[in-house]
């Protein structure tokens, strides 16, 4: 995990590098949280926009599959805060392995969740079709 941290963090900081020797050359005087502001804010937009439209298309499918995926995100985004901050505290160990272990209890929890919703659903339209056969 701290080797992966360690790669990403190396890739952000040779990007970061590239870019302000990009601006220098355009001779653009941007400052280090100007250059924040204008990158952060592109790729913000992007992430935005990309995002937008998969959740309208994914809307049309059914709103479920939205939260489903809003939820990992945010699951994603705590379980590495906890990693980091179990690395930072020295409360526990930063491993890759424990990020994954609790995305898969998620996922398999869900699972159990879409099992039992499915089961609701077939009793329902079972019901329902039982009810339609009894009327004349």
């Amino acid at each position: 995990m701290v080797e992966a941290l360690k790669a990403l963090s190396s890739i952000v900081d040779l990007f970061h590098d590239l870019l302000a020797d990009i601006i220098l050359k355009f001779g653009w005087n941007l400052t280090d949280k100007q250059l924040h502001f204008w990158i952060i804010g592109i790729i913000g937009i992007l992430i935005f926009l990309f995002t937008d439209l998969s959740f309208k298309a994914l809307a049309r499918l059914n709103i479920s599959i939205i939260s489903f995926a809003y939820t990992f995100t945010v699951l994603i985004v705590i379980v590495f805060a906890i990693e980091i901050q179990q690395k930072i505290t020295g409360s526990g160990n930063m491993e890759f392995g424990d990020v994954v272990a609790g995305l898969w209890g998620f996922l398999w929890l869900f699972g159990i969740y879409l099992l039992y919703k499915g089961i609701i659903i077939l009793i329902k339209k079972l019901l329902k079709t039982i009810k339609k056969a009894k009327t004349p």
